[in-house]
């Protein structure tokens, strides 16, 4: 109680209370959207880097072989990759697309393409990378 012998409650009022929210919800819609940009960047660069390394292996693999690997497990079953990547669009590493050979003769994977049908942050879709 204070001098008057009005009992003094300890806290914050509701306009206080609705204030600091707002600040809050304020400061999070600046933030929320760049965070979610970079992370598409960065599922972007994984998915390049992801795409060079298994296109490397399956040249490695053509010019120690003479002919294309028949699947991606070819290439970690001759230890070309340790494991088939995960696509970091689909998070699994079943979605890839493999390409055949241009030339009918030829059988197997020629390149590899991600299975998400998505648009890049540069507007090209990601199946065609």
């Amino acid at each position: 109680m204070d001098m008057s012998g009005k009992p003094k409650y300890k806290g914050f009022t509701l306009i206080e209370l609705l204030v600091v929210m707002a600040i809050i919800a304020t400061l999070l819609s600046i933030v929320a959207p760049r965070y979610f940009n970079s992370l598409d960047k960065a599922k972007e660069s994984v998915l390049r880097q992801d795409l060079g390394i298994m296109r490397n292996a399956i040249d490695q693999f053509y010019s120690d072989f003479g002919k294309y690997p028949i699947d991606l497990e070819e290439l970690v079953d001759k230890r070309y990759l340790r494991s088939v990547p995960i696509d970091p669009f689909t998070e699994n590493n079943k979605t890839w697309i493999e390409v055949p050979p241009k030339n009918p003769v030829e059988t197997g994977v020629y390149d590899v393409h991600s299975g998400h049908s998505g648009r890049a942050s540069d507007g090209t879709f990601y199946e065609e990378w």
